[in-house]
């Protein structure tokens, strides 16, 4: 019995497991854009070790109704906002290897979709792939350290949803759960290579840092309400052509919000969750919501 109750406790862990990553594009002034990893939940990174291969598939979804806009002194301002609709849909493999015991391993593949509607223009599309695998360890039965690396690609569907330039996203990840509690997150990086298009100058985009923490409760096994952190810093823009910064580029946004995670089945999962920006500068504001569905076979 004992036995069974810790496997159904791992795959229960498994489902809130994910790793997305958001699109960054350069813009001449401030867009909407949400903070790096940002839709991740609870349980994201409370994961097993010494477990048979198995799959999971995760479908994201988030809208961003941005009426206000930071400007570079951090004020928010009436204009500039724009409401934006986004997705993932993302395969993940896991395994482990008989010659490297006791640690963990996955390799991900994720689509992004995304939709925007600003200034009296709409457009949609695809955006870039993102591929890359992650790898963990559990310093003792109640936590896991771990670090992932993912390639984004430059091309999507169409322009408006490109960023033109291949980037790395990677991070360090953390979990430790307590009987009735739980707190995990991230600590990241996202490097850009130089933008080249084709009659425009050549541009290398600004390094971005960011977090995310997520503070559950869990109040019976199927529901578990949860608090996120969130907060991200860009560098600026670099025209290597003019050989200066591109002016007010450089941005920075803290966001907070409530959640629930719904553990419907020891194979499925939905999480649901609003944010909002507490400040920032030269970006639009987060009043957004997300929502994530997970299945595991």
């Amino acid at each position: 019995m004992m036995h069974l109750m810790k496997k159904a406790e791992r795959l229960r862990s498994l489902l809130g497991f994910v790793m997305p990553c958001v699109a960054l594009a350069y813009a001449p002034a401030a867009y909407a854009a949400d903070i790096t990893l940002g839709i991740i939940g609870p349980h994201e990174y409370d994961l097993p070790v010494d477990f048979k291969p198995f799959n999971v598939l995760v479908q994201y979804g988030n809208g961003n109704a941005a009426g206000n806009t930071y400007n570079s002194a951090g004020q928010r301002m009436a204009r500039g906002g724009s409401h934006t609709w986004s997705g993932l849909t993302k395969y993940v493999h896991f395994r482990t290897f008989e010659a490297i015991p006791h640690v963990g391993f996955a390799f991900e593949i994720i689509q992004g979709e995304s939709y925007a509607l600003a200034n009296g223009t709409d457009y949609g599309g695809l955006g870039p792939t993102i591929v890359g695998p992650a790898a963990w360890f559990k310093p003792n039965a109640h936590s896991t350290f771990g670090i992932q690396t993912f390639m984004q690609t430059p091309v999507g569907t169409r322009d408006a949803t490109s960023p033109n330039y291949w980037s790395n996203i990677s991070s360090f990840i953390f979990d430790y759960e307590w009987k009735h509690f739980s707190f995990d997150g991230d600590l990241g990086s996202v490097v850009g290579s130089t933008k080249h298009m084709k009659g425009q100058h050549s541009y290398r985009p600004g390094t971005v840092f960011f977090t995310n923490l997520r503070f559950s409760w869990k109040a019976t096994p199927k529901i578990e309400p949860f608090m996120a952190f969130d907060w991200q810093n860009v560098a600026g823009t670099y025209d290597n052509t003019m050989r200066q910064y591109v002016s007010d580029t450089n941005s920075r946004e803290v966001a907070m919000g409530p959640g629930v995670m719904f553990n419907i089945s020891k194979k499925v999962s939905f999480t649901a969750r609003y944010s909002h920006s507490l400040e920032g500068r030269n970006t639009p504001e987060t009043n957004a919501y997300y929502v994530k569905f997970v299945y595991l076979w």
